[in-house]
């Protein structure tokens, strides 16, 4: 990178550990924000249906075969990131739903059990990121921020969901957004990956892992949908420490786009 050079010198600021999105949030309702005390007692799936805020019966068609509720929010718990894992949106957002599903875990369990891509990291005499690893195979970098950090993607985060949930793994990477949707309006959260504002990256870096060449943005963040009501999603973001964050569903739909339509979920 050429215009981020002095500031990798400096900071080691990728991944999920910049900014906050509480500066851009789209104000539609009051939330609370308690932060889940790792004592309470997870909540079983089995109870779920009585833990959402849902209208039953309006419904809309999706595709032939979903129907969709006009609305839909989760009472998902909330997990701050910080301060252990600095650059651990992913695991923390990870934590949060598996804790709803009724999982006994947590984010620093998740932190040792999610799979690493311990590359090093290697940069020029300007600073820019020559070689580092690859997010698509485990997280890269380090995720307490000791040192620089940056994320990891969907496949680890699938195969951690298999351990607690054999066979019920959904990878919703790549599907439409109202697939995603969907899944929420069935009780569902989704892990989906966005940027720390929720608007279009713009600070796109590139480096070699192997043969390979990794593109990918490094203001990249990942929180939990929660739900959805017209124009709005709702959204726990584990580094702003805020549950039920409401951001304009389109805005919010672009940006996921750009960081490739990344969610991951179970059933």
């Amino acid at each position: 990178m050429k215009t981020w050079h002095f500031i990798g010198i400096l900071l080691p600021l990728l991944g999920c550990s910049h900014g906050s999105p509480a500066d851009h949030e789209v104000q539609t309702k009051h939330t609370t924000d308690a932060p889940i005390r790792m004592t309470d007692k997870p909540k079983p799936i089995q109870n779920m249906e009585t833990r959402q805020q849902t209208d039953k019966t309006e419904t809309q068609e999706i595709g032939q075969q979903q129907t969709i509720k006009n609305h839909t929010l989760l009472n998902v718990p909330l997990i701050r990131q910080n301060p252990e894992l600095k650059y651990g949106c992913e695991v923390t957002s990870l934590a949060m739903m598996l804790r709803y599903a009724g999982a006994e875990t947590d984010k620093m369990k998740l932190f040792q059990e999610i799979k690493k891509d311990n590359d090093p990291l290697k940069r020029s005499s300007k600073g820019d990121i020559l070689s580092w690893g690859n997010p698509a195979e485990g997280f890269v970098g380090d995720m307490t921020g000791r040192q620089a950090g940056y994320a990891v993607f969907e496949k680890p985060m699938i195969e951690v969901i298999e351990r607690y949930f054999p066979g019920r793994a959904i990878n919703l990477t790549g599907k439409n957004f109202e697939e995603v949707l969907a899944h929420v309006s069935e009780g569902y959260p989704v892990v989906v990956w966005t940027t720390g504002d929720y608007r279009l990256p713009d600070r796109w870096e590139s480096w070699t892992h192997g043969k390979e060449v990794i593109k990918t943005p490094l203001d990249l963040h990942a929180v939990v949908l929660v739900g959805y009501e017209g124009n709005t999603v709702y959204l726990n973001d584990p580094l702003s420490g805020k549950k039920q964050v409401p951001v304009n569903k389109q805005r919010f739909i672009d940006t996921w786009k750009a960081m490739q339509s990344r969610a991951v979920s179970y059933k």
